[in-house]
């Protein structure tokens, strides 16, 4: 038996998995274990009114929602005309229609003169918004260099603006 003066030691106290709980500890084959809260039991419904989870089967009352498969379907409303419904049909869409990057002249005024202006190098600067689209410069801003412009739509005013600096404009 030791006294009091005797200092005892210890022994680390062992994990379920056999190993030390220790920190410093290294983890092994042998005493390795699950994350914490990723092992849970499975929830047993209807096994009687002890578990907790009897009688009903924690699916509330009875009737339409306590079935299998039960439940109503989204936006319905007890077979009141649903507002999907009430609402009328506005607008159309346009199936053909084609989405472009935007990209204005005062974005292209920090080019050095003389640079050929394409989709990719746009797409290099990160002016583009959409991946994959046609590209369209518009009139927006003021450009003094000449640059030559190869891109999929030009609007009138952009081509006037790059032509009166000497530069030139290519659609492709």
């Amino acid at each position: 038996m030791a006294t009091k003066t005797e200092k005892t030691v210890k022994a680390e106290k062992p994990s379920k998995t056999g190993g030390t709980s220790s920190p410093s500890a290294m983890k092994t084959l042998g005493n390795l274990s699950p994350a914490h809260g990723s092992n849970t039991k499975v929830k047993r419904l209807g096994r009687g009114t002890g578990s907790g989870l009897g009688k009903q089967a924690a699916r509330g009352g009875k009737g339409q929602t306590a079935r299998k498969g039960g439940g109503i379907p989204f936006g319905f409303e007890g077979g009141q005309m649903p507002l999907y419904r009430r609402l009328p049909k506005r607008g159309f869409h346009n199936h053909f229609r084609v989405e472009h990057n935007v990209v204005n002249l005062s974005e292209l005024s920090q080019l050095a003169a003389g640079t050929k202006v394409t989709a990719e190098l746009l797409k290099e600067l990160n002016c583009l918004r959409i991946p994959g689209a046609p590209v369209k410069l518009l009139g927006k801003g003021k450009i003094d260099k000449a640059l030559t412009i190869s891109l999929h739509k030009v609007s009138a005013s952009a081509k006037a603006a790059v032509e009166k600096a000497g530069g030139k404009v290519e659609e492709i």
